[in-house]
């Protein structure tokens, strides 16, 4: 069967990505409501039953929100690394957490998790890559800068979901407060579409089928912008380039 994946949406208002091989499925993050996510799992054709487990990357409200409230309806495990949990209050209480110590990589089901440390304003951020022994998947959403480690961890991967959270350009001419831009931009921030493009650059990408542009924000960035600068490095048409929408997420992609 393979390893597919799909996202019920990616940005500021709520992320969540379905991770599936050999009938186990993995729901990377949940930053949306029961009765939201429960939705958006239809579009896929899947119910809350049909996951076996929820990785967290970490505690801000459109990555976690939804997750203790997912959990302990479904019964299902979190895997979160510990400063996750201490960050994130009571919003995980009375779930059964499973905890991330040192990084190390582990398995639900079918589906091997490798997690690894990004630079971002978060008390013990995680990102992973999926992989069923074949294939690999690699995430990377919410950081501020590339490090030699996230290079290595996402070099070879067949398919990837790499944040382009927003244009420089429109960043400093919007209308965010100055502390908010600084934030943003700053090195423990969220990678802008030309600094997503340079780390694209610097990666094995012999092997890539799929390339997703997530966590685009509404008010500063643009997919035509996300797309042609991610494109510009694969040598391809803007289009293959597939976007991970707010309100509509992301269809199936299959490896």
């Amino acid at each position: 069967m393979g390893l597919r994946f799909a996202y019920l949406g990616s940005g500021s208002q709520g992320n969540g990505l379905v991770v599936e091989c050999d009938g186990t499925r993995v729901l990377l993050d949940c930053g949306f409501t029961l009765k939201d996510t429960v939705a958006r799992l239809g579009r896929l054709g899947l119910t809350a039953e049909d996951l076996d487990a929820i990785v967290v990357t970490h505690e801000h409200d459109d990555h976690v929100g939804g997750v203790g409230r997912l959990a302990r309806r479904f019964g299902l495990p979190v895997w979160v690394t510990h400063g996750t949990v201490r960050e994130s209050g009571a919003v995980l209480a009375g779930a059964d957490v499973r905890i991330i110590d040192g990084y190390r990589a582990f398995s639900v089901g079918g589906v091997e998790v490798r997690p690894y440390p990004v630079p971002h304003d978060a008390g013990e951020p995680a990102q992973y890559v999926f992989s069923d022994g074949a294939v690999r998947l690699g995430v990377l959403t919410d950081v501020g800068q590339g490090t030699p480690h996230v290079t290595a961890m996402l070099s070879g991967c067949d398919a990837l979901a790499l944040e382009c959270n927003h244009d420089r350009d429109m960043l400093w001419r919007g209308p965010y407060p100055p502390s908010l831009k600084e934030r943003v931009g700053g090195r423990l921030g969220h990678l802008d579409n030309a600094s997503a493009a340079s780390l694209l650059a610097a990666l094995d990408r012999s092997r890539l089928k799929h390339v997703v542009a997530v966590h685009l924000s509404q008010q500063n960035n643009a997919p035509v912008l996300a797309r042609r600068a991610l494109a510009g490095v694969l040598g391809c048409a803007d289009d293959w380039v597939a976007v991970a929408d707010q309100d509509s997420g992301l269809d199936w992609r299959s490896l």
